[in-house]
């Protein structure tokens, strides 16, 4: 049985509600998701304290723990974790935020996205999830694509496999998403 048939297997059983195949699917996606995590860091700043590791079993832990989930294929599965990271990382954020109350806040290039090792400067997680989030409400699917992209680290030919559309779709909904993003949170920065 191949890793992509185990994987499906292992989902389904998830969905039907056996606990012990999350446990015995954690291997199997380990390396991946450990792609998505080292991708997602890459763009933070560069005394992070959360390892890619770290970031890994913190957002499989809170996978797992959705009594109600219920992944259709790997791709979804891929999604909802890249989902899970971002959570982590913005409750990080604020969690950091709320220390220093805003002094430094963590800033992140929306622009470097394609750039694994850009240079951070730009846009602090807590707005740009609080930007995303209004997105959503108005176009699900470009808040999904900068999801998988932004903090996913996906590439647009494998956000295009996970979202069912053209790598000229997905390229053109990145490109709007990004200016409808950037217009957002200018509108929030102090003048």
């Amino acid at each position: 049985m191949t890793d992509r048939e185990e994987v499906a297997r292992l989902l389904d059983e998830s969905a039907a509600g056996h606990e012990d195949a999350a446990a015995r699917l954690f291997p199997i996606v380990y390396d991946q998701l450990r792609r998505l995590a080292a991708a997602a860091l890459r763009r933070e700043r560069a005394d992070h304290t959360l390892q890619p590791t770290a970031l890994v079993h913190e957002a499989f832990l809170r996978l797992v723990d959705i009594p109600e989930a219920r992944w259709s294929n790997r791709g979804h599965f891929v999604a909802i974790a890249a989902r899970a990271m971002r959570r982590v990382l913005v409750d990080h954020a604020r969690g950091r935020s709320a220390l220093k109350r805003r002094s430094a806040e963590v800033r992140v290039p929306l622009d470097d996205v394609d750039v694994p090792s850009g240079p951070a400067g730009d846009v602090d997680l807590v707005a740009l999830d609080e930007a995303l989030a209004r997105l959503a409400s108005v176009d699900e699917r470009q808040a999904r694509i900068v999801e998988l992209r932004f903090f996913g680290g996906l590439t647009v030919e494998e956000t295009a496999v996970l979202m069912g559309s053209s790598p000229r779709t997905v390229k053109r909904d990145w490109h709007m998403a990004r200016a409808w993003l950037r217009r957002e949170l200018a509108r929030l920065e102090p003048r």
